[in-house]
């Protein structure tokens, strides 16, 4: 077992008895694969984290559509811009029973050039292996436009 599935099996272990599981764990966990796989430079487990059909919008503007598309793109990228990755999911919504959204502030240090703090958004759903990202966007947020602030 993964040091990760260790940490969710101790989570869910603590919990009092008959309360309800934490839902968000699992998917607070696939965003850490995402990014361990990432730093691994691992496409095998890279690609298991996809469904089929999964497809990525990038701060570039980039749309990548297929699971061999995000691989090789997230993988060329990261190799070129280096660097290491956070993601803090700060809210998960369940909008179905097997479907969910996952929304967080992503951060780039360390890379050659300058830090990015941009905000990600993770599409997810429950298959028969488990939860699978359907589809992430990325984005660099915008300053406010004038005289639009805080809208």
């Amino acid at each position: 077992m993964h040091g990760t599935g260790l940490m969710l099996t101790a989570m869910l272990a603590l919990q009092p008895a008959g309360a309800p599981p934490d839902r968000e764990a699992p998917i607070r966990a696939l965003a850490q694969r995402y990014l361990d796989a990432r730093d691994r430079n691992d496409a095998a487990e890279l690609r298991g984290l996809f469904v089929a059909e999964v497809d990525q919008l990038v701060s570039s503007g980039e749309w990548r559509e297929g699971r061999e598309a995000l691989v090789g793109g997230t993988l060329a990228n990261s190799k070129r811009t280096g660097g290491q990755r956070a993601i803090r999911l700060v809210k998960v919504r369940f909008i179905a029973p097997d479907t969910a959204v996952a929304d967080g502030q992503y951060d780039l240090t360390g890379q050659a050039g300058s830090s990015r703090h941009m905000w990600t958004t993770f599409v997810l759903v429950r298959t028969p292996e488990g939860w699978r990202i359907a589809a992430i966007r990325n984005m660099l947020p915008a300053p406010p436009a004038p005289g639009r602030a805080g809208a």
